[in-house]
């Protein structure tokens, strides 16, 4: 039976990338590679690999529209999320979400990676 293992994701540039993902906690080797991967929670792997990469196995093309997919980062508090937000945003990252307070019960807000990829930070409203 398959099992879910992994998600990965087509990247413009490596360097800019990890360094986004680092000011959210991950850690990747000091080196990068056109594959690059760490282990995130629960044994999942987060993949990233350039488009040189991809396209020398495939007939990849930047996709176009509106996302698919985004990643989510739980925060440790409301306040966490107003932070890390201010950060990303700070390093000159763009924040396509403000953060607010959801009718759903989470303080929320949205910034996009270097490749656009929406990237939502959350926290329980106490």
């Amino acid at each position: 039976m398959p099992r879910f293992d992994a998600i990965g994701f087509v990247v413009d540039d490596m360097e800019s990338t990890l360094e986004f993902y680092r000011l959210l906690g991950l850690e990747f080797p000091a080196e990068p590679a056109g594959h690059v991967e760490t282990m995130g929670p629960g044994g999942i792997r987060l993949m990233f690999d350039t488009v040189d990469v991809v396209r020398s196995f495939s007939t990849w093309d930047q996709p176009h529209g509106g996302h698919r997919v985004a990643i989510a980062f739980v925060c440790d508090s409301p306040q966490d999320v107003d932070a890390t937000h201010d950060r990303l945003v700070a390093a000159g990252h763009p924040s396509t979400v403000a953060p607010f307070d959801a009718p759903w019960g989470q303080r929320y807000a949205t910034v996009a990676d270097p490749n656009g990829v929406p990237v939502d930070l959350f926290a329980p409203l106490a």
